[in-house]
């Protein structure tokens, strides 16, 4: 068993917000953007690599989904990207995954101090939990976009640091959760409910959770 925390530190894409929701129409709009200014011809890249890259820093996605393209390219396409998730953010497109917000706000009454570390941009990280009226719930929202780390590892590190905590739970989807969980010496909570990847993608974890709401029953 483990104890409880004083704080707990959440992932956004695939364990807070159902990334795919936004991405998806973001992706296609990039791409159809790029193909009437003739910046890329080939056929946009299937959407089920970008999925699968979720997690990763901006610029190591766009090396996977255009391992081909040069530099220019992936600029075009990384800024293209991140103007459409905004736009289409502002629009009401994306959702929470069900529960989020209630149960943030349950574990927040408890005395859990709340916290967001995500390797996306600090306008998407922010923007998402303006937008999904979760900004409140949280103590802050750290951001690789933001804090300019090189891995989530680092961004873990620096908010620990920052709010002297010593005793937390770091809860995400992702191997990069996983990795920066351990090395910073927290208890791990697998979020297995996304399906971004693979069945190795949450070794490590301490437990894993089938949905948001299990959360509360882990706690107690």
């Amino acid at each position: 068993m483990f104890a409880k925390p004083e704080a707990m530190i959440f992932d956004m894409d695939g364990t807070l917000f159902q990334t795919e929701s936004l991405l998806i129409p973001a992706y296609h709009a990039t791409f159809d953007e790029m193909h009437r200014e003739g910046s890329y011809t080939d056929e946009t890249p299937d959407e089920n690599i970008i999925i699968g890259c979720l997690g990763m820093l901006l610029p190591e996605i766009w090396r996977r989904v255009l391992p081909d393209a040069n530099e220019q390219v992936r600029q075009r396409a990384d800024e293209l990207f991140v103007r459409y998730e905004l736009e289409y953010l502002e629009k009401g497109y994306g959702e929470l995954y069900p529960g989020v917000a209630e149960i943030l706000n349950r574990l927040k009454a408890s005395g859990i101090r709340l916290f967001v570390a995500s390797n996306g941009l600090e306008g998407y990280v922010r923007g998402v939990a303006r937008m999904k009226g979760i900004t409140p719930l949280f103590e802050e929202l750290y951001s690789a976009g933001e804090h300019q780390t090189s891995s989530k590892v680092d961004l873990v590190r620096l908010l620990l640091e920052r709010h002297n905590l010593r005793d937390a739970w770091m809860v995400g989807d992702r191997s990069s959760d996983v990795e920066a969980g351990l090395k910073n010496n927290l208890t791990v909570i697998g979020c297995d409910y996304a399906g971004f990847g693979d069945g190795s993608e949450l070794d490590g974890s301490h437990v894993r959770i089938r949905s948001f709401a299990e959360l509360p029953d882990l706690y107690a």
